[in-house]
């Protein structure tokens, strides 16, 4: 897609990733988040360029025009990815920015390589333990709010093939729905952004790469590997931390919100948009935009 960013191929880690970028100065890594891909960040790509920032938006592995290997969708070599993607683009430490999956990456890269990363912002992304803690926490409660019950799209992820069908069914229908709900009242750009994440969703292995994220999270709960991955990231994230909800955000409850707390050892901050979902950065551009310029510049 046309626009003032240049678009361009990476390698890393073994793969090919498909960047759109903008900007000179500190780098800012972008991450995206479920059916989303590199277009998430347009907004920021622009104001955080005019702002003396290289900013730099990827295609996470398995999205969008970047590789999508059979495997390697665990976050053990997802923030391998990331942590390559910084070495590959010439920098030795970035700003990173992550929403939804990429802002869970976002704080797993701060934990597994501390060494590339000069600050965290996670937009609608609490610690990958705090909300694990909340879900299961809430798994057999019975009201109908709670957190496990907001994160229900990942436990119906874990069969094979049904959830790619019904995820691509009708041009990827599901995707529009999931937009709409998981949204606040007042996203202007809502039915534009819709027909993008759709259209994304029907590249051929999309759907299937999108979908073994959720798979792994659930599955290395009772793995070897996904006790190691807890171990791991009980490092508390000594960079400065940025914290930004939507304060209607079905997906994550207020009470998760405010789980991240024990893993943060350096400077930190949480705001939360009123009005607006899961979505903060595309449903209010222009005041996660100042949040964010002013973190990253602080």
């Amino acid at each position: 897609m046309d626009g003032p960013w240049a678009h361009r191929d990476v390698h890393a880690n073994g793969i090919r990733l498909h960047v759109a970028e903008t900007g000179e100065g500190p780098l800012v890594l972008l991450l995206h988040g479920f059916t989303g891909f590199w277009w998430t960040w347009r907004h920021q790509l622009v104001a955080l360029g005019d702002a003396g920032f290289r900013a730099v938006a990827v295609d996470l592995r398995g999205y969008g025009d970047s590789d999508k290997p059979p495997r390697g969708y665990d976050a053990w070599t997802l923030s391998g990815d990331i942590a390559g993607l910084v070495k590959s683009l010439g920098e030795t430490r970035a700003h990173l920015v992550g929403h939804d999956w990429g802002g869970l990456l976002a704080w797993s890269v701060a934990a597994l390589h501390p060494r590339v990363v000069h600050s965290v912002a996670a937009v609608s992304a609490p610690h990958p333990l705090a909300l694990r803690g909340q879900i299961r926490r809430t798994a057999l409660r019975r009201k109908p709010r709670n957190q496990a019950r907001a994160m229900a799209h990942l436990f119906r992820a874990q069969p094979p093939l049904l959830p790619e069908r019904t995820l691509t069914r009708d041009r990827a229908a599901v995707v529009e729905a999931r937009l709409r709900s998981w949204s606040g009242k007042y996203w202007s750009e809502l039915g534009e952004a819709a027909e993008r994440y759709r259209t994304a969703m029907l590249v051929p292995g999309v759907a299937h790469s999108a979908l073994e994220y959720h798979r792994w999270a659930v599955r290395s709960q009772v793995r070897g590997e996904g006790r190691r991955f807890t171990e791991a990231l009980t490092r508390k994230i000594e960079v400065p931390v940025l914290q930004l909800y939507g304060a209607d955000d079905p997906c994550v409850l207020p009470r998760t919100r405010e789980a991240s707390t024990p893993w943060l050892g350096g400077p930190a901050e949480k705001h939360e948009l009123s009005q607006v979902g899961h979505f903060p950065h595309e449903e209010s551009p222009g005041t996660a935009n100042a949040l964010l310029t002013a973190f990253i510049k602080g």
